[in-house]
């Protein structure tokens, strides 16, 4: 059984990501930022999963923190409530919020594995599907399985979201959409997809008929995403009596890479980004901008016309592409580029579409050393500014 051979794979995954986790602790030094007696319970807790946390025991601030400066400081309200809410609920039942968090991570990471072998398979058929999953659960990113991070409970809803709109079975999308609203921010690019869907349904109608039920679905669906994409920042701006409190609760973020910028511009973030890096590596930072276009192209050129890609179907490429476009507008990229491309992993399918071993375990090698480099600096380390997750 499918199910059967997946939880074989992810098990075994797991323990290699536990393994490398315990190693970090055991290398790493005092000057590290855990400390040489760092475990696996100082970690799960560690960065970004403080606030989690915080959350679930403190709930939100009602009065936005800030700094020295008069600046909103770094808080609560830039993370969503489902994720934390339920590690609690799941924590009182475990013995500890940690617990739940994991659990929940655990849970969510071998039911991602499970639809992203049924979004693949029929694309690019049953043994590819499942290398996919083996190159998923042991990828550089694999340790959000094991962490009290969203990124694996959204990964799922996003997962579920393709495999819904794969089978023209839009009724669940009404429950996954809202749920992803608030699990982590990225349902503005969900509703993107649904958009890019519905017009590529009604310019292929005469090849797949459009009926006007489905578009209607469609058409509320992306509607309903796109409120519920804009609802945090009218909570937050309800509760602390500051319409920006969001955005200013972002920026707090950017701020620690380069300054005050003045507010959010959509897209202006890859090119600061980019003069900031140059400058960083001693590099003429006239070269950025266009660095930054090469890649945009570049990218956009793979989705359109590499052929293990399109070979994905529709669904997975334009969720790809908007999540990128997302991004593109929203992102500033740092140190923490990389988790922030985790719900990109529906494309491992092209990834595991070449039928040659040799590539498959060389891949397969790349992940696990990927995966020990991530969690080595990450959390062995974390010492320098980019060791940020």
């Amino acid at each position: 059984m499918p199910a059967v051979r997946i939880a074989g794979i992810y098990l075994a995954s797991r323990l290699v990501t536990t393994a490398l986790f315990l190693l970090a602790a055991r290398l790493s030094p005092s000057g590290s930022r855990f400390g040489p007696d760092a475990d696996l319970a100082t970690y799960v807790v560690a960065w970004d999963a403080q606030y989690y946390l915080r959350i679930a025991s403190e709930g939100y601030p009602a009065e936005l923190p800030l700094t020295a400066a008069g600046e909103v400081a770094q808080n609560a309200w830039a993370f969503m409530p489902f994720f934390p809410w339920a590690a609690g609920a799941t924590g009182w039942l475990l013995g500890s919020w940690a617990a739940g968090a994991v659990a929940l991570a655990v849970v969510a990471g071998y039911l991602c594995c499970l639809v992203l072998r049924s979004i693949l398979k029929p694309a690019i058929g049953e043994t590819a599907a499942l290398w996919a999953v083996v190159f998923f659960a042991s990828a550089p990113l694999a340790a959000m399985f094991q962490l009290g991070y969203a990124e694996a409970p959204f990964l799922l809803l996003v997962l579920l979201g393709i495999r819904s709109v794969q089978r023209r079975q839009y009724g669940p999308l009404y429950g996954i959409v809202p749920a992803m609203a608030f699990t982590r921010p990225g349902v503005l690019a969900f509703a993107l997809f649904l958009g890019l869907f519905g017009m590529n349904r009604w310019l292929n109608r005469s090849r797949e008929p459009f009926a006007r039920r489905e578009a209607l679905h469609v058409l509320a669906l992306a509607a309903m995403a796109t409120l519920l994409g804009f609802s945090w920042q009218v909570v937050a701006g309800l509760v602390t009596g500051r319409d920006d409190a969001y955005l200013a609760t972002e920026l707090a973020w950017r701020r620690l890479w380069v300054g005050d910028s003045g507010g959010f511009v959509p897209f202006e973030g890859w090119p600061q980004a980019a003069d900031y890096w140059f400058r960083s590596w001693g590099l003429d930072p006239v070269w950025g901008p266009i660095c930054v276009g090469v890649l945009v192209a570049a990218v956009g050129a793979v989705l359109a016309f590499s052929p293990h890609v399109t070979r994905l179907g529709p669904e997975i490429r334009l969720w790809a592409a908007s999540y990128l476009l997302y991004l593109l507008a929203v992102f500033l990229p740092q140190s923490s580029v990389f988790r922030i491309l985790f719900p990109l992993s529906p494309l491992w399918g092209a990834v595991a579409a070449p039928r040659s071993l040799s590539w498959r375990l060389g891949v397969l090698a790349a992940c696990l050393v990927g995966q020990w480099w991530w969690i080595w600096n990450m959390y062995g380390l974390g010492t320098e500014f980019w060791h940020i997750p």
